[in-house]
């Protein structure tokens, strides 16, 4: 199963609508889980972004979350496909 790190900044609609983003994320969620997902983390931050998600899944369900989500207009997003050591070992084998 594949891990997807987005960064997520709030775009001026959703920062003008910043109090509903914990609902906006509970929604977030059950997309997720309706695509075959599933959200190991998410975090609030301050800095460059607004919001740190962690996804696990298939690469077609995870990019059909990111286009809904972002389509809706409140955040944009930067998703870096993470792996862990094991599989950044099995990687480096056949290097």
């Amino acid at each position: 199963m594949a891990t997807f790190i987005t960064l997520a900044s709030f775009t001026d609609q959703g920062i003008r609508n910043v109090k509903d983003s914990p609902d906006r994320f509970v929604a977030f969620k059950g997309l997720a889980e309706g695509l075959g997902l599933s959200v190991k983390a998410a975090y609030w931050t301050v800095g460059n972004y607004d919001l740190v998600l962690i996804v696990e899944g298939n690469e077609e369900a995870a990019t059909t979350l990111l286009l809904k989500t972002g389509a809706l207009g409140n955040v944009r997003t930067q998703t870096l496909r993470g792996y862990s050591e094991q599989e950044f070992r099995r990687l480096l084998d056949k290097v």
